[in-house]
């Protein structure tokens, strides 16, 4: 969930995968509270595929879920919940199928969505997918927060993504289980064996970016609307500042 490229800085080739996933298992039924309270990588492999749906007052986009990473609170030193529950990762900490909303340095919203049992602060972040339905808004949403090269790059990376949806940080908590809500999730086709790469998630600094110990990012090996592999950056952070961007309460 880092989501810490946020769309921006230098573009490289993907790095070699580091393995390809299994096939879904067929043993909780989707969609349900139990299909997300499983294990946070098969939830992840499982949302590959799947098609994620918004409405808002202005219209509906629907995506193909394409890529995804996957992190496991307090066992992941690239979650945000690593070092325990606060006021803003507190919805990783409850009940599975609710999104956890936040910004990347203070200028991007990114979406995850939480599994694993309650209070095991897990969650997926939703990195890139095909917009299949609702382009003309999802361009226009783009093209009214920056550029929109091409369809493929509608959606092409965790920001992206939310501003074609219309994902705000309004959502933080929203259930995607709600019947009467704004999110629906529901299958597309099925995947074809082999069709699910994984590798280092994007932008993770330290032990959680290692791409060997968590292998933790899946895509579907190919699609063109699968974002680009960066490295963590470099870059210090200001003094005082923290992930989000923002300072403390009491420092100016």
């Amino acid at each position: 969930m880092s989501g810490r490229d946020a769309d921006s800085g230098t573009e490289e080739p993907q790095p070699p995968i580091a393995a390809t996933t299994a096939e879904s298992s067929p043993a909780v039924t989707a969609f349900s509270r139990e299909w997300f309270a499983r294990d946070p990588l098969e939830v992840a492999r499982d949302l590959l595929g799947t098609h994620l749906r918004v409405e808002r007052a202005d219209g509906a986009v629907t995506l193909r879920v394409t890529e995804v990473e996957s992190y496991h609170g307090g066992v992941d030193p690239g979650s945000h919940a690593f070092r325990g529950p606060s006021a803003r990762n507190e919805v990783m900490f409850g009940e599975p199928g609710r999104l956890y909303t936040y910004r990347h340095m203070g200028l991007h919203t990114c979406v995850n969505v939480v599994c694993g049992e309650a209070g095991s602060a897990a969650a997926v972040l939703l990195r890139a997918g095909e917009v299949i339905d609702g382009a003309d808004l999802a361009r226009g949403r783009r093209r009214a927060s920056g550029t929109a090269r091409s369809d493929v790059d509608l959606a092409r990376g965790p920001a992206r993504l939310t501003v074609a949806l219309g994902i705000t940080m309004a959502d933080l908590g929203a259930d995607l289980l709600d019947p009467v809500g704004d999110f629906s999730l529901t299958t597309g086709s099925a995947l074809a064996p082999g069709a699910i790469a994984t590798g280092p998630r994007v932008g993770v600094s330290g032990a959680g970016g290692d791409g060997e110990q968590f292998p933790w990012r899946l895509w579907i090996d190919g699609d063109r609307s699968v974002s680009d592999y960066r490295r963590a950056s470099t870059r210090r952070r200001p003094a005082g500042q923290n992930e989000f961007g923002e300072r403390p309460r009491g420092r100016s």
